[in-house]
């Protein structure tokens, strides 16, 4: 989501509060070890474990259980222009990503992982799913906002051919911290293949 006068109007959640990134790059640290998390589908019954994810990351502007319900009421049926999804292992949530969609352009809302999943390629694989996702709302152009201090996030970001368009000046409330907006604009986006980072 983006809180900048060239948003389109249709975005739903607040300003400020999407396009957070908690850190999600995996190419610090070797997975190899690691067992992989399983992604599927965020049902409502995964909104306490993400508020809880939400608390520890993102503690000055988490979302709220209302935010999560209403991203969620727009990501089945007709007409459907959200994607949500989760990331389990051993019975714990331990990430989640979403996407919005509209008029070809998709927005990625939020994605994060525990910090226990930090360098295990989970971010990549949570970013491979919303692009896939947006393949299929057939977007021709995807964005983001992240943190102007949040590095690791934008390497990954970069790594899927993300590239900076501009900032948003204060857009993280309470703290005042600026925002990065990157776009990834690709024929593969529409061709339904999104890339491997």
């Amino acid at each position: 989501m983006t809180a900048h006068a060239d948003q389109p109007a249709d975005r739903t959640a607040p300003a400020g509060t999407a396009g957070r990134t908690a850190a999600v790059d995996g190419a610090e640290r070797s997975a190899a070890a690691r067992p992989e998390a399983t992604l599927r589908e965020m049902r409502w019954w995964d909104i306490e474990p993400v508020l809880a994810l939400e608390e520890d990351l993102f503690p000055e502007d988490a979302w709220s259980r209302g935010m999560f319900w209403s991203e969620l009421a727009h990501a089945r049926g007709p007409g459907a222009n959200r994607h949500y999804t989760v990331a389990e292992l051993d019975g714990r949530l331990v990430g989640y990503g979403g996407l919005a969609a509209v008029d070809g352009t998709g927005d990625i809302q939020t994605i994060a992982t525990a910090r226990d999943q930090w360098g295990s390629g989970l971010g990549a694989r949570l970013l491979t799913d919303l692009l896939t996702a947006a393949t299929a709302f057939e977007c021709h152009e995807v964005l983001l906002e992240v943190r102007v201090d949040n590095l690791r996030a934008q390497r990954l970001y970069e790594r899927f051919g993300f590239e900076p368009i501009g900032f948003r000046r204060g857009y993280y409330q309470p703290g005042n911290v600026d925002a990065l907006v990157m776009r990834y604009t690709s024929e593969s986006l529409v061709q339904g293949t999104p890339i491997n980072g």
